[in-house]
């Protein structure tokens, strides 16, 4: 089974390093109009160039820090950052004083709960430190304008995989958005310092590159099979199954039956808002659950937490875009943003101005179909 896999898995890489050199796409760096958009900006930053080797910006990471720093990783708590912020840590282990990893979300979702009870991942909450009492900030698999919270930080060091907002005043900066996953730039830079990755940090790795490209079925490129193949042997696959099979809990079981009751459907897409939910969550599992239905192009599953809306889509990446919808419809009034497949926009509540009224199903569809072709 296993020997079926790879081979599989190969052939796959080799189509997606043909599709690649097609499109004319370089397999490290910025996409040339990433980065003609970052100099019209006139916004640099330290941007590593598009054919450096993980060699160079392995060293140009490293040569950011110093022997006495006391380092913040800042994530946005998924698999794919806690993996990267792992190696980060092994990357910097008797290169600086110290190294402390936080989060500004709650971790709820019951995967990523077992993947940092299982890997014994040490974290603290970023509303718990006092950012200014560290040296140096790095953010990973995200971007300063991704959260409020990120933008108020001078970063050090940005690595992220996601589509480029700007550019950056930051002493180091690795984008590369045509990356399936931010781990497999990790790995990369591992590789390039000569660290073999333990079992647990191996594991991590592994189990974001599946998670990000979803087994590979969503966009990737060559690297991140090379990572995910480098890591096949070293991690531990049957702790990787338990992350992936342990995603709802019992009490959650009633939000699908009220998304089932609202569901609406409309030139192949379905709408559904849930009102209030315990976390967000539920509301990927809702919307992954229903992009499985025959001839849905879209999915749009919504649902209100801690004063915000938080919006959920989800299409085939066919001539759509999911990050672009969700940035059109709730980019002015709240964060919004992600792929072409999967998209997630969060708004406060007073933003969209409801007064007395109930954000509903017909509100989301409303709001969606104002802003679709």
């Amino acid at each position: 089974m296993e020997q079926t896999t790879c081979s599989a898995i190969a052939l796959e890489f080799a189509i997606l390093n043909l599709k690649n050199k097609i499109e004319g796409e370089s397999s490290i760096g910025y996409s040339t109009a990433e980065l003609c958009m970052a100099r019209k900006k006139q916004n640099h930053g330290c941007h590593v160039a598009a054919r450096t080797s993980a060699k160079e910006r392995l060293e140009r990471f490293w040569a950011v820090f110093e022997k006495e720093d006391e380092v913040l990783i800042c994530i946005n708590a998924d698999p794919d950052a806690l993996a990267c912020s792992m190696a980060i840590k092994r990357l910097l282990r008797y290169r600086v004083k110290s190294v402390t990893i936080a989060h500004p979300n709650e971790i709820r979702r019951l995967n990523n709960v077992a993947m940092v009870d299982r890997l014994k991942i040490p974290l603290e909450r970023l509303g718990s430190v006092k950012v200014s009492e560290f040296s140096k900030k790095v953010l990973v698999d995200s971007q300063p304008k991704h959260l409020p919270v990120f933008e108020r930080i001078a970063f050090d060091a940005i690595i992220d995989h996601h589509p480029l907002k700007c550019g950056y005043e930051v002493p180091f900066v690795d984008i590369r958005p045509q990356y399936g996953a931010c781990s497999t730039m990790l790995v990369e830079y591992l590789r390039a310092a000569n660290m073999k990755p333990s079992a647990a940090l191996a594991t991590a790795l592994f189990y974001a590159i599946k998670v990000d490209t979803q087994d590979f079925s969503k966009h990737s490129v060559l690297a991140d099979g090379i990572s995910f193949r480098y890591l096949f042997n070293v991690a531990n696959r049957n702790l990787v199954k338990k992350f992936e099979l342990t995603d709802l809990r019992r009490s959650e079981l009633k939000y699908f039956n009220v998304a089932l009751n609202k569901l609406r459907y409309s030139k192949g897409r379905y709408y559904s808002h849930l009102g209030s939910v315990r976390s967000p969550d539920i509301l990927v599992n809702i919307a992954d659950f229903l992009n499985h239905v025959d001839k849905i192009d879209w999915v749009l599953v919504s649902g209100t937490h801690k004063g915000k809306l938080v919006v959920i889509f989800r299409c085939d990446g066919y001539r759509k875009s999911a990050g672009k919808l969700a940035e059109r419809i709730f980019g002015a009034v709240g964060s919004a943003g992600g792929h072409k497949e999967a998209a997630r926009a969060e708004v406060p509540l007073e933003n969209l101005e409801l007064g007395d009224k109930e954000f509903t199903t017909l509100a989301l569809k409303r709001l969606a179909t104002r802003h679709m072709k």
